[in-house]
C-alpha cells in the first residue's frame, strides 16, 4: 500500500510540505512508498497558447527526471485520475497541497467528492504561499481591502523556513504513465522550466539585480526583475525559498513587498471568488464599455501590438514572443485597453491567461483590477498611464521599444517613443495611433463620472 501525491502548482521536491507529509506517512505505514501523480486536463491544456503548453511540458519534464523517471502522467477527467491512481496504489489516503483560487477549490472538491465515493480521504495541506491566505485578518476578524496594513500583519506574521525533502522513501508506480502532453502549437523558443531552473534563476538574480531591486525593477529596457514569476506559478519554487534569503536592505525591501503582493492577492480573491472575473467594486460594471466590430479590431489592434503606441505595442509583442511581460509594462497596456480603447479589463485578463507563461488567477485578476481602478486598494480609475511618457520614463533610450518593434529599428534614442512626429517614422510599415490619447482620457473620466455615487 503506497500514499499517493498528487502535484498540482507545487512541481518540486523541495520545500514541500504536503510532499513530505505524504512521505512520513508512508513511512509510518512500513513501506515507505510514494506514489506521485500529475493529472492533466487536456482540452484546458490544449486551449493555452503554445509557449505555456510548453512551459508546463518543460516543467514536467525537469520534475520527472528528480523522480528518476516514476512521475505518473495521466490525461482526461482529473477526478478520475486521482481515483484511479489511489486505487491502484491500494491506499486509503491521496495528499496533495491545498489551492485556494476559484478553480483550484472547484477542483480539489470535485477530487474529494470522487475519493470519498471510492473510500479514500484527500488530506490537504500547506499552500501555494508563505501565509496561508486567510490567515492575515484585521482586529474584527474581517479581511484587508488596502495592501500596506495587510504587508505589515503578514511580515508581523512571519512564515516557517524552507524544509528539505524527506528522506527514507521509495518512488512507485501503481498505474501506466500516460506521458507528457504533446503541445499541439510551437514555442518561437526551447523553454526552460523546473526545480533546478528557478533555484539557478534565483542565484542569479541575487547577484544580478537583487540589490538595486528598487531602483531597477520598473525599466523595462535593463534586466532588473527577478524572472522567477513562471516558477512561482508553477510552484518550482517556494515563496518560503525566497524570503528566507531575503535581508534588511531598500533592494531586499522592495522586493519582499512584491512578493507581499502576490499574497495580498491571493487573500482577496480567496475572500471574493468572484472577483476572478467579475468586478470587485460592483459599480464599474455599470460604465459605459465599447461593443461591436470597431471594439473588436481595437482588441486585435491591442492584442497582436499594432495600435501606434510603441510602449503599449513592445509589451503585448514581448507577450507573443516570450510568454511574459515585464511588470510595469503590463500596468502600462492594462490601462490602454480599459481607459483609451474603452474595454472592459476581462478582456485583457482572458488573452493574459491565455499567454502567460507565468499566470496566476489572483496576481492576474487583481492586477488588472488595480489598474482598471476598479478592485480593491485600486489605482483611482482617473489614473490614467500616458503610454509616451511612461515610454520616455521607463524606456529612457528606447532600447525595449526597438527590440521588440523592429518596424522602428531604425529611429535612435528616445525618438522612437512617438514616430509618427518623424518624417521616416513610420515608413517601414508601423501603424499610427488608433486612437487619440488625450481625447480617449477625457473620454474615460466622462464615463467615470455617470457612475459615480451621489453625495448624500
Amino acid at each position: 500500500m503506497a500514499r499517493v501525491f498528487w502535484f498540482r502548482r507545487d512541481l518540486r521536491l523541495q520545500d514541500n510540505i504536503a510532499l513530505n507529509e505524504a512521505i512520513d506517512a508512508a513511512k509510518q505505514d512500513g513501506d515507505g512508498k510514494v506514489c506521485g501523480l500529475y493529472a492533466l486536463n487536456t482540452d484546458t491544456f490544449f486551449d493555452l497558447s503554445g509557449i505555456r503548453q510548453h512551459s508546463l511540458v518543460e516543467s514536467l519534464a525537469a520534475l520527472g527526471a528528480t523522480m528518476a523517471g516514476k512521475l505518473v502522467i495521466r490525461h482526461g477527467n482529473i477526478a478520475q485520475s486521482v481515483v484511479a491512481a489511489a486505487v491502484a496504489s491500494k491506499t486509503k489516503t491521496v495528499h496533495a497541497t491545498r489551492a485556494f483560487d476559484p478553480a483550484g477549490v472547484a477542483e480539489q472538491n470535485e477530487v474529494g467528492l470522487a475519493l470519498k465515493a471510492a473510500g479514500i480521504h484527500l488530506q490537504l495541506g500547506d499552500s501555494y504561499y508563505a501565509v496561508a491566505p486567510g490567515s492575515i485578518t484585521k482586529p474584527d476578524g474581517g479581511p484587508y481591502k488596502v495592501y500596506t496594513p495587510f504587508f505589515n500583519n503578514w511580515f508581523r506574521a512571519g512564515w516557517s523556513a524552507p524544509v528539505a525533502l524527506a528522506e527514507g522513501f521509495d518512488w512507485c508506480e501503481p498505474l501506466e504513465c500516460q506521458g507528457r502532453p504533446k503541445p499541439t502549437a510551437d514555442s518561437p523558443f526551447k523553454v526552460r522550466a523546473g526545480e533546478a531552473f528557478a533555484l539557478e534563476t534565483f542565484e542569479k538574480f541575487k547577484k544580478r539585480a537583487l540589490f538595486d531591486y528598487d531602483e531597477l525593477r520598473n525599466r523595462a529596457d535593463l534586466s532588473g526583475t527577478s524572472h522567477l514569476s513562471h516558477a512561482l506559478a508553477f510552484g518550482e519554487i517556494h515563496p518560503r525559498t525566497i524570503l528566507a534569503d531575503l535581508a534588511d536592505s531598500p533592494g531586499h525591501n522592495v522586493f519582499r513587498k512584491e512578493i507581499a503582493w502576490r499574497e495580498f492577492y491571493a487573500d482577496v480573491l480567496w475572500h471574493n471568488p468572484q472577483s476572478v472575473d467579475q468586478y470587485y467594486e460592483p459599480r464599474f460594471a455599470k460604465m459605459a464599455y465599447d461593443k461591436g466590430k470597431t471594439a473588436d479590431a481595437k482588441l486585435i489592434a491591442w492584442q497582436q501590438g499594432q495600435t501606434g503606441y510603441p510602449m503599449v505595442d513592445a509589451g503585448m509583442r514581448q507577450l507573443l514572443a516570450t510568454g511574459w511581460m515585464h511588470n510595469r509594462v503590463r500596468m502600462i497596456v492594462a490601462s490602454f485597453l480599459v481607459k483609451d480603447l474603452h474595454l472592459e479589463w476581462q478582456q485583457g485578463a482572458k488573452w493574459f491567461e491565455k499567454n502567460l507563461s507565468d499566470f496566476d488567477p489572483a496576481s492576474n485578476a487583481h492586477g488588472w483590477q488595480w489598474t482598471a481602478g476598479c478592485g480593491t486598494d485600486a489605482s483611482p480609475y482617473y489614473r490614467v498611464f500616458n503610454p509616451i511618457l511612461q515610454g520616455y520614463k521607463f524606456d529612457p533610450d528606447g532600447n525595449y521599444v526597438r527590440k521588440y518593434v523592429p518596424e522602428l529599428a531604425h529611429i535612435p534614442g528616445k525618438a522612437v517613443h512617438e514616430p509618427w512626429l518623424l518624417v521616416d517614422g513610420l515608413i517601414h510599415g508601423y501603424p499610427a495611433p488608433i486612437v487619440d490619447h488625450a481625447v480617449e482620457r477625457d473620454e474615460s473620466l466622462r464615463r467615470l463620472e455617470a457612475i459615480k455615487v451621489p453625495k448624500s
